[in-house]
């Protein structure tokens, strides 16, 4: 597709200067091989150690390139922005001088600008390694974290008309006007139908949320584009690049946003087990639990901005690829929206040490599940990060009556948040109240969700080496110590025959197989008590 923009003079010569540069000598280092990458607002000169990135001469409204002191602003701001996430891989922003005929990298007075990158193989693309299924739950948990650390970092957006409603439904509806011209299918026009009167109901029933959120400080500068195909792996592990500078808009969002957008991505690319495992250590690493509220309408969002995208370029290039691509990521926002499951709780119960965070950890991937894990749960409460250590102990610490109290009834209140989202959950607690593992309980019943006790047993002889093993390695958000253990034996209530018959019992002791226990979970929620 040719923009007006693109058809002037200054566009042609932009080309003339991607072609200048295809000389080894243009460059004031080494040169391997030089191959020219075109999108649509860049064009990326790969030169074998550095990739330059230029920006074409481009006002398309929603981004303005226009000028040479619009392109040198943006090349800056995308070097700030993305060195938040990757700065091994972002380097500096260099003029292009030279003559006409021959420019040279480097060199001013600047006819144009570049910002330049470390080049990276196409196979260190995440989304290389999906196809190829070389990424583990490990590599999403470890991205999760630095995605975390960056939102966590990043200003809260004060102006008020980033995070309003208008801002988020304007552009949500605006994907559709854009659709309905681009599709021609009367399948995907239902669809299409579906979803519009979906996402008008969910901004309307979301708007004081919406508003809360942005009276939180959940409203930052994202990356705005944070699919797998902006996601590096580097020495240090995966890392996103390439983020929206171009307009405020686009990262200007909620922090729910930039997460929904991979995890609905991870989901397209048929692994919702790296997606529950992303979403999973982002809140544990956050503390934005509250967030899943908000998490089902970006998910079916993000889905339909992609099924724009691929709509725009079957039109410039009639790919049969993005047509597929267009009606799959529809079809996909159309099961998000109503995922036709009942969602269902896992109940974990067990002394300390009797294996629940070993357990629960291999099933959060093979269910899916949301895990609410009682130990960081009770350190997000008292100001704490995961790793901090407190005074521990019965009656004091974050051990005490009312600090647990309070813990449970925190737990029960996130697991009916994120069972009202549709997301299957597991809280992992030692539940040794019959009054907490009722007041779970209730809350399946109140939200229509299979549940089950997931009952972890060990020898006492082995919670002791484990929980004293555990406390000195101190790499675990639990304190939990032999003085702790020795008050739960003597106060833990069995359970009845009621909870019985919901009970899954595991001895951890005897190597259990997670995907045993999965599939009797999964048997026990359809088919069991609800």
């Amino acid at each position: 597709m040719n923009t007006s923009a693109e058809i002037g003079g200054d566009y042609q010569a932009s080309q003339r200067l991607i072609r200048s540069l295809q000389r080894k000598d243009a460059f004031p280092h080494a040169v391997q091989d030089i191959q020219v990458l075109e999108t649509h607002i860049s064009w990326i000169v790969l030169t074998g150690k550095y990739a330059y990135k230029i920006k074409k001469p481009l006002d398309l409204g929603f981004l303005n390139f226009s000028t040479i002191e619009l392109r040198k602003h943006f090349c800056e701001e995308e070097l700030r922005l993305n060195r938040r996430f990757s700065p091994d891989l972002y380097i500096d922003v260099v003029p292009i001088g030279g003559t006409p005929q021959q420019r040279q990298v480097g060199e001013e007075p600047a006819m144009d600008w570049a910002v330049r990158m470390h080049q990276f193989p196409p196979e260190a693309g995440l989304d290389a390694e999906l196809a190829q299924r070389r990424a583990s739950v490990a590599d999403l948990r470890q991205l999760a974290e630095v995605l975390a650390g960056v939102h966590r970092a990043a200003p809260v957006i004060s102006d008020e008309r980033f995070g309003s409603l208008d801002s988020i439904r304007v552009p949500a509806m605006d994907n559709f006007d854009s659709l309905r011209s681009d599709c021609d299918s009367p399948l995907l026009q239902a669809q299409l139908v579906s979803l519009c009167e979906w996402t008008e109901l969910r901004c309307r029933q979301l708007a004081p949320i919406f508003a809360e959120r942005a009276r939180g400080g959940f409203i930052r500068e994202c990356h705005g584009d944070l699919h797998a195909g902006n996601i590096v792996r580097l020495e240090a592990g995966l890392v996103p690049f390439d983020c929206i500078e171009f307009s405020a808009d686009l990262r200007c969002i909620d922090v729910m946003s930039d997460v929904a957008f991979l995890c609905m991505d991870l989901i397209y690319r048929q692994r919702p087990d790296l997606a529950v495992a992303f979403l999973n250590r982002y809140l544990e690493c956050s503390g934005d639990y509250a967030g899943l509220a908000v998490l089902p309408f970006y998910l079916v969002y993000r889905a339909v901005v992609r099924a724009k995208i691929a709509a725009v370029r079957y039109q410039q290039h009639g790919s049969p690829a993005d047509s597929a691509s267009t009606a799959d990521h529809l079809a996909l926002a159309a099961r998000l929206s109503d995922p036709g499951n009942r969602p269902l709780l896992v109940i974990c119960h067990g002394l300390s040490g009797s294996g629940k965070t070993w357990l629960s950890e291999q099933l959060i991937p093979a269910i899916p599940a949301i895990r609410l894990r009682s130990d960081i749960i009770r350190k997000q409460m008292a100001g704490l990060d995961e790793a901090s250590r407190s005074e521990s102990g019965i009656g004091e610490g974050l051990y005490t009556a009312d600090r647990t109290t309070h813990t449970y009834a925190r737990l029960a209140k996130l697991a009916k948040l994120a069972l009202a989202a549709g997301l299957n959950v597991i809280v992992d607690a030692t539940c040794l109240r019959r009054a907490d593992r009722d007041t779970f309980l209730a809350v399946a019943g109140a939200m229509n969700s299979g549940a089950v006790i997931l009952d972890c047993q060990a020898p006492v002889e082995e919670l002791e080496r484990r929980i004293q093993r555990r406390y000195r390695e101190g790499t675990d958000a639990s304190e939990a110590d032999l003085a702790v253990l020795a008050y739960q034996l003597a106060n833990v209530e069995p359970l009845n025959a009621e909870e019985l018959a919901r009970c899954i019992p595991v001895d951890t002791a005897e190597n259990p197989i997670p995907a045993a226990i999965t599939q009797e979970i999964l048997e026990r929620t359809t088919l069991g008590p609800g």
